[in-house]
């Protein structure tokens, strides 16, 4: 007998119970044990499901699943809940998988246990550690939105599904990959500062599906600097191999990668060094529908960088600070607090400007101690800043800040006439976790929030708790 199939009499003389087809309310006998439940309920699990079916056919006589019934009655109370019920501990999370897909919900349970709206800042404990194969150490990752991550070390990617279950690894023509773009589950754009091209990878079938290059003037190969994305564009950073040339293509995102623009396209000349920085960073502001390009070099006089704020319509900047003093180690904007921060490469303090101000006067706000910035000793060297949501994440050395904004009698109006922001630092983890190795990479996705270190071949896995797990 199928794993689902109609309840008949049996030949031994035993009937099997009717239903009214008429009726609102649905019988289900799994495993020999008999369920009720409402067609409103089943309707819940989408068109695709097994549960549609049931709740969609005609059928007089109660269905039988020949599955088990103690499982079933998880994903029953998922579907009445939205939340997987306590019982859900006695199983191993990749049985519930293996039910789920069976059922047609995983994206129910998926939803349930690693939804971005459960990411808890102030909840996040370091649950795991994702080990990889080989001695190099991770030097990109990428992150889809439900939790799942690709992670770059050497010349390999490795992909981990939402459930942090190891999918595959797959060995690119890279001897060491710098930039890496989640564009879907198992699509990846992948790009480094000593090989020619962006490519497009399809690691579920272990194949480059494209390759994309910006030429100059001279016709000489270039690098990737930096890969970004909005909803409906690629944004990459290129530079010439010879380094005299550097330019932001835009692409179709949406399955063609066909070129849409180019913009600021520097031909350096002579001795002029500010153009001769390429974007090592790209984020797209989706409030501004602006793209944040920043970058920076050390030079004779320190390190000088700029940040430029990218209208992509017309592909012309509509902000741009140029960085000398305390220039940033790392930038990043959120969306969600209307401000960008930096954090200096002299006094490794955290700095924040209000984006309600952009195209104006920029005036960077310490929050910590601002004289630190003409100390010239590089504390900020190496560390690295990252927003989400309305969170803003710091790591210094081994150590990992979080900056939050202050809303508790806060409201104070600025000289600018704007409600002047406060925010206050955290530091994370426990005390014994002090002193770990330097922080390399921050990334996030569902739930979760995931970190790399120098020199540590593996992936931490920080994650807000939920119910069920």
């Amino acid at each position: 007998m199928p794993p689902f199939a109609d309840s008949r009499p049996h030949a031994n003389g035993f009937q099997q119970t009717k239903q009214d087809s008429t009726s609102n309310i649905v019988t289900i006998d799994v495993g020999g044990q008999l369920f009720q439940t409402t067609k409103q309920t089943l309707s819940l699990a989408g068109s695709k499901s097994l549960f549609s079916r049931i709740c969609n056919s005609d059928q007089i006589y109660v269905p039988f699943i020949d599955r088990d019934p103690e499982l079933f009655s998880v994903f029953l109370s998922l579907l009445r809940t939205g939340n997987l019920s306590s019982k859900a501990k006695a199983f191993d999370l990749q049985d519930l998988i293996s039910e789920a897909q069976f059922y047609g919900v995983e994206n129910l349970l998926v939803n349930s246990q690693s939804n971005p709206s459960q990411f808890e800042a102030f909840n996040l404990e370091k649950s795991s550690i994702l080990p990889l194969n080989g001695r190099d150490s991770p030097s990109a990752i990428a992150t889809t939105p439900y939790g799942s991550v690709h992670v770059a070390h050497g010349s390999k990617i490795t992909s981990f599904d939402w459930s942090l279950q190891k999918k595959y690894t797959n060995l690119t023509q890279f001897t060491a990959i710098d930039s890496l773009l989640a564009i879907s589950t198992n699509i990846v754009a992948a790009g480094a500062t000593d090989f020619s091209g962006l490519q497009i990878l399809d690691l579920g079938k272990g194949v480059v599906r494209e390759t994309l290059n910006w030429e100059n003037v001279t016709r000489s190969s270039s690098t990737v600097q930096a890969i970004g994305s909005s909803p409906e564009y690629m944004f990459t950073s290129f530079e010439s191999g010879r380094r005299n040339s550097n330019s932001i293509m835009v692409y179709d995102i949406q399955g063609s990668f066909r070129p849409v623009l180019e913009m600021g396209r520097y031909e350096i000349y002579g001795a002029d060094l500010d153009s001769a920085i390429p974007a090592t960073k790209l984020s797209w502001v989706p409030s501004h529908n602006l793209l944040m390009a920043s970058g920076s070099h050390s030079g004779p006089t320190g390190v000088s960088g700029n940040i430029k704020f990218w209208d992509v319509r017309s592909g012309n900047v509509v902000w741009e600070i140029k960085e000398k003093v305390d220039c940033f180690s790392d930038v990043t904007v959120s969306d969600d607090l209307s401000a960008m921060f930096k954090v200096g490469v002299n006094s490794g303090e955290v700095f924040f400007t209000d984006l309600r101000n952009i195209g104006g006067e920029n005036s960077w706000i310490c929050l910590g101690d601002g004289r630190k910035a003409m100390n010239g000793k590089k504390e900020g060297f190496g560390c690295k800043i990252e927003s989400h949501g309305n969170q803003v994440f710091c790591s210094k050395g081994g150590d990992l800040e979080l900056w939050s904004e202050v809303l508790i009698g806060s409201s104070r109006e600025g000289e600018d006439g704007l409600e002047e922001k406060v925010y206050r630092k955290n530091l994370m983890g426990r005390a014994k976790d002090t002193g770990e190795r330097r922080i390399t990479n921050l990334g996030f996705g569902g739930n979760k929030m995931f970190v790399t270190r120098k020199d540590q071949q593996s992936v931490e896995v920080w994650q807000s708790s939920v119910r069920g797990f």
